[in-house]
């Protein structure tokens, strides 16, 4: 899955849009105080990372080789699941 099939699957899912950060596909404005977050890696850019973003800190979690894999991270940690549901309420 990319990010914005993860964005299509968290909104699906009901998971709110303050809960969330997903580098070029959806980043509130203003950020909210705190989420968790699916970027490049700034200390190795050909890297993903996962992450929380707290009181004005961006703290990585896991840095990942492919983007697959981060989104699947972060679907996990924002549902408990690291597939979208097979219901078909999703795409």
């Amino acid at each position: 899955m990319d990010r914005g099939t993860l964005h299509a699957v968290l909104r699906a899912l009901g998971v709110r849009d303050g809960h969330y950060y997903i580098e070029g596909v959806h980043e509130p404005s203003p950020l909210p105080t705190d989420f968790l977050y699916l970027r490049r890696s700034r200390a190795a850019p050909d890297m993903w990372e996962t992450g929380a973003y707290e009181r004005g800190a961006w703290e990585t979690v896991t840095r990942h080789a492919l983007e697959e894999s981060a989104c699947t991270h972060l679907l996990r940690l924002l549902t408990g699941t690291g597939s979208p549901p097979s219901d078909g309420s999703a795409p």
